[in-house]
């Protein structure tokens, strides 16, 4: 393991994953294994799963952290369990605040493997050339040849959580729920006392905070396919996936 700061701390937060977690941190470590010139700290949040989902998410991590320390591969990953179900956007901001203090970059990716392996490490690769900005947002939108699958109704719902989101706060996003962002440590890190959402709208609010504050923010086109059982149950469900205590989020 390298004493180096990584450039990119990631944190996957997960709920009852026990199922989708395994094969995306798999394919995470391997794909690893030949990104030796990007160091990258890999910390999965569970957020309350019933022991035997723990446990299943535990023992996937360990065996990615054995196959890249045995490959003397640079990257870290480790396993942390909040222990109480508090939401989504908890369990990033829990991630972050254990994340290495010099780490360059701050970023999460949903578990369920929508933005799958190959494509975060795209992105991070995008991160190594130092992008001029604050914030590089994962999107899905069908150009620069990339493949969006999901339902219409789905599709649907999205654009009008994303033209609510920008009436009122005017962002300039397509998409601000796509589950995979990455935050310059040096703009995030001033701010994160100040996050309160515990659910589905930190996007949102980290955006608001940093556009505000005249952060710079670009949307990268990514491959994007729907894995079903979402546990978002929209305009019913408003407090994401947990029953927990926090404050409501959205699509």
């Amino acid at each position: 393991m390298s004493d180096v700061s990584p450039q990119l701390s990631l944190v996957i937060p997960a709920y009852r994953e026990g199922r989708r977690l395994p094969a995306l941190v798999a394919r995470w470590a391997e794909l690893a294994l030949a990104a030796r010139e990007h160091t990258v700290e890999l910390i999965v949040v569970d957020d309350g799963s019933p022991p035997t989902e723990v446990e299943v998410e535990r023992a996937a991590v360990d065996a990615a952290a054995r196959r890249l320390a045995e490959a003397g591969a640079p990257h870290r990953v480790r396993f942390e369990s909040a222990g109480r179900n508090q939401g989504k956007g908890a369990a990033v901001r829990r991630g972050w605040t254990l994340a290495d203090p010099g780490a360059r970059w701050l970023g999460f990716v949903d578990a369920d493997g929508a933005v799958s392996a190959d494509e975060v490490w795209r992105l991070t690769r995008a991160l190594a050339g130092d992008p001029p900005v604050e914030v590089l947002a994962a999107t899905r939108i069908r150009m620069a040849g990339r493949l969006i699958e999901r339902s219409l109704v789905r599709h649907l719902q999205g654009r009008v959580f994303a033209t609510i989101v920008e009436q009122l706060y005017h962002l300039g996003f397509y998409d601000t729920q796509c589950g995979a962002k990455f935050f310059r440590g040096s703009a995030l890190r001033p701010i994160l006392p100040l996050l309160e959402e515990d659910r589905w709208l930190l996007d949102v609010e980290i955006l608001a905070i940093l556009a505000h504050g005249g952060a710079r923010m670009i949307e990268a086109p990514i491959d994007w396919s729907d894995p079903g059982g979402s546990k978002v149950i929209p305009l019913l469900d408003r407090c994401g996936w947990g029953s927990g205590s926090g404050r409501c989020g959205g699509v």
